[in-house]
């Protein structure tokens, strides 16, 4: 009898992972054609760390001051994911094949939902300027 595994399967697999030389995006092409060029911003603020999302929906934080965040690493982990070293020194995001794919895929949704979030808590995409 064959034994069912509970880990889903990736529904894509990168074929190129390029940081951009101004290290402001990250594009990623998938074996799929699927291709997506995702803004560092863009990633910090969704990171998957627990940091970032909490440990269930409720404790998910908004993260706001990041529009100038630069991605400084990219490195490899295991054969499924990349862990991302940004500049403002977050670095425990581990960012799965699946979890690249649903970000390019919902994009424009996740990121108007983010502003929304911004907005609707008096945040700002600025970072704090320091006297």
């Amino acid at each position: 009898m064959p034994v069912e595994t509970t880990a889903p399967a990736a529904s894509a697999w990168p074929t190129e992972i390029r940081l951009r030389k101004d290290r402001k995006a990250l594009t990623v092409t998938f074996d799929n054609g699927e291709g997506y060029t995702l803004p560092a911003e863009y990633l910090r603020v969704k990171s998957p760390s627990a940091e970032v999302q909490g440990h269930a929906p409720e404790e998910r934080k908004t993260v706001p001051g990041k529009r100038n965040v630069e991605i400084m690493e990219v490195q490899p982990v295991g054969n499924y994911a990349v862990r991302l070293v940004f500049d403002d020194m977050h670095s425990t995001g581990i960012y799965s094949w699946d979890y690249f794919l649903d970000l390019g895929r919902n994009q424009d949704d996740y990121w108007q939902a983010y502003l929304d979030e911004l907005a609707a808590k008096g945040l700002t995409r600025d970072p704090v300027r320091r006297a």
